[in-house]
């Protein structure tokens, strides 16, 4: 009966980490987006701002993103 309820407990913590993982993952990729096209987009939080800064960032965005979108579809917890 215990390990019934501590299995059933993990596999809650496992599926929220797992939706967890993928939102941050998503909203990281987001920000990267939103430095990396701002100019384009015309949101003012991104004009000016040095390019090669903001190219940095959106790349380190892009690959932590992906890490954590990777990290929360790969199901291995």
């Amino acid at each position: 009966m215990e390990n019934e309820i501590r299995e059933r407990n993990q596999k809650n913590f496992n599926n929220l980490r797992r939706i967890k993982d993928s939102v941050m993952g998503i909203l990281i990729l987001g920000i990267g987006a939103i430095m990396l096209f701002g100019e384009k987009w015309g949101i003012a939080a991104a004009q000016g701002l040095d390019p090669l800064m903001k190219n940095l960032f959106s790349g380190l965005c892009a690959l932590y993103g992906g890490f954590r979108l990777f990290r929360g579809i790969k199901k291995e917890y």
